[in-house]
């Protein structure tokens, strides 16, 4: 059985010869690229630099030969931009502060200070100030927030959708080119729609955008979605617009290549609570997810991707309603995610893509021993019927133990030995 027939089993609520398995998938289902690096010399494979995939949160390009000792079964369509507006190409040796050798785009360019902190500035351009800071010591980056002062009177909508545009030649031309390697290798493809993130705090800030415009503090957005209501709603109806012109250019373009479309990564959950009521989710964001999740499933045959953080129980009704039809990461440490309850009330109408372990304390601190318990917990509950893709919850971080990893991998073999 390929990856790819494992992966649509699980998206049709059935079971398969095994539990099919994502690592490297997208952004929020992937591994620190030091974590790779370490695995790669665990497993005895070629010793090379990892590719950074993303610079951002520094998770790296899992290859083919470590997918297939981790039993991959999907593979990453990844857009031509990183979150910085590097282009995914020309990759150059860069040494991070442990001494370890990756590699980065062509076009990534950073600065320091005299405290060691490392500055990553909006397209590799140094000769503008910086839009995103590694801390000394840290191992990711954070956006540096640069916010123009609010004027109530000029406040003008285009300036939150000007990082939104049509997709252009080249960025279909390097989903093609991702696409045709995929066709090789027999997994699942998994894709992105481009700009459907409605207020996905990340994307707040635009680090991509040189001088970005608007509402771009992230406490001043959160305001906005009680007191500018009026306003995002304009914004995220042009914007889901702008991403269903481009889902119909690349639908012409690749078809039914995606197996897996990511639609959008907003979190509405925290570890306690939410940030916000499932009735202002229902007025402010569904309809605009019930719009390009309704064109997707009207016009391809791609699989709708959710991810959202936190203590979301209260929201999966209106995401199933909102007619998606995957959530990650199935953040079930967080309150009133209790697996099994999540999977009695909603398994057999949404995937739960993840949930296979806990990445903030069982995997990065726990034994080996406690890594292969909660392993096997959460296969015994979320495996049953189908509708699971075993994951971790949200990305393998900086750190995390090379023994934990490989007693991950080793307690899904054994589940899977027992079916």
């Amino acid at each position: 059985m390929t990856g790819r027939e494992r992966i649509q089993l699980a998206l049709e609520h059935k079971e398969a010869d095994r539990i099919p398995v994502d690592f490297g998938g997208c952004a929020q289902t992937t591994i620190h690229v030091g974590v790779i690096a370490a695995l790669r010399e665990h497993y005895g494979l070629e010793k090379r630099p990892v590719q950074v995939e993303e610079p951002y949160t520094m998770m790296g390009h899992i290859d083919e030969d470590l997918k297939s000792v981790m039993e991959v079964d999907v593979d990453s369509i990844a857009t031509l931009f990183s979150f910085f507006g590097i282009a995914r190409k020309d990759w150059k040796e860069y040494r991070m502060e442990n001494g370890l050798e990756v590699l980065m785009p062509g076009d990534f360019n950073v600065t320091r200070d005299a405290q060691g902190n490392i500055y990553m500035h909006p397209q590799g351009d140094t000769s503008v100030p910086p839009s995103a800071k590694m801390p000394k010591g840290g191992y990711y980056f954070d956006a540096i927030v640069r916010q123009h002062p609010i004027d109530e009177s000029t406040l003008d909508v285009q300036d939150n959708l000007e990082e939104f545009g049509p997709i252009t030649r080249a960025e279909i031309d390097f989903l093609i080119e991702q696409l045709k390697e995929n066709r090789k290798t027999g997994r699942a493809a998994f894709g992105v729609v481009p700009g459907a993130g409605l207020g996905d705090i990340a994307c707040v800030p635009a680090p991509w955008m040189k001088d970005p415009k608007g509402i771009r503090d992230i406490e001043e957005w959160y305001i906005s979605t009680v007191t500018r209501k009026d306003f995002l709603h304009r914004v995220f109806d042009r914007e889901t617009d702008i991403a269903i012109e481009n889902m119909a250019r690349i639908q012409r373009e690749v078809g039914d290549g995606f197996d897996i479309a990511w639609v959008c990564g907003t979190d509405f959950g925290t570890q306690t609570s939410t940030f916000c009521s499932p009735q202002t989710f229902k007025e402010l964001y569904m309809p605009y997810y019930k719009k390009v999740n309704g064109w997707i499933h009207k016009n391809t045959g791609w699989k709708t991707f959710k991810h959202c953080c936190g203590a979301m129980e209260r929201f999966m009704e209106a995401f199933i309603e909102s007619g998606f039809d995957i959530m990650n990461p199935v953040q079930w440490t967080a309150v009133g995610m209790d697996p099994k309850l999540l999977k009695k009330r909603y398994g057999g109408r949404i995937v739960f893509w993840g949930g296979g372990v806990d990445t903030q304390k069982t995997l990065p601190f726990g034994t080996p021993g406690e890594v292969r318990a909660e392993v096997l917990r959460n296969c015994e509950t979320f495996a049953p019927g189908g509708g699971f893709v075993f994951n971790t919850i949200h990305n393998i971080q900086a750190g995390t133990p090379t023994a934990n990893i490989v007693a991950m991998l080793s307690a899904l073999k054994e589940f899977n030995g027992r079916r």
